[in-house]
């Protein structure tokens, strides 16, 4: 649907929130508005379809429960990795984790497994190794597990309880 508006001034015209605008002279102002002509089971379609890329793009998340035991036996072929920066490090970190702070860890993750090792003091994981992010509260864990899905790891945890679910627990008093 196309709408032709004439509006006294332009302040007037480009309140209106609800419309895409385009300014064509300083009183005329088109208008555009999209509705859907989809049917409501195609536009249900739609969305699950949707909700189905986003359920695929999200991490899985892990609890405490099934995060304890890889920190009782670690192993080199997974890593948990804490992306809080290295001085909220020294409040406390869950054993067998290393530090991976978010602020480098794109730029970390494009780096030769050598040049990687010789920074982060660990080897570099593999694409396909399973991989666990972790941070204080869980938000920017989020945030790294999805910078490692774009740089092509496809075996992403992210433990949302994060180290303030850890800390309370096992019984350490998390830093303020």
């Amino acid at each position: 649907m196309l709408r032709l508006a004439f509006a006294r001034t332009n302040t007037v015209a480009l309140n209106v929130a609800h419309v895409r605008t385009t300014l064509v002279s300083p009183r005329v102002i088109l208008h555009f508005r999209h509705e859907s002509t989809k049917a409501p089971e195609e536009r249900v379609k739609l969305h699950e379809a949707r909700n189905d890329l986003q359920r695929d793009w999200d991490a899985k998340v892990i609890t405490y429960e099934e995060l304890k035991p890889k920190t009782l036996q670690p192993s080199p072929d997974k890593y948990l990795i804490d992306v809080r920066e290295p001085d909220e490090v020294l409040q406390g970190s869950i054993p067998s984790a290393v530090n991976l702070p978010l602020s480098v860890l794109s730029s970390a993750l494009h780096l030769p497994p050598t040049e990687f090792k010789e920074k982060f003091g660990f080897e570099k994981p593999r694409p396909d190794q399973e991989v666990t992010f972790y941070c204080r509260s869980g938000k920017r864990s989020s945030t790294a597990a999805d910078v490692a899905k774009r740089n092509g790891y496809t075996n992403i945890l992210n433990y949302t309880g994060s180290w303030l679910e850890w800390s309370s627990r096992e019984g350490q008093k998390p830093a303020a």
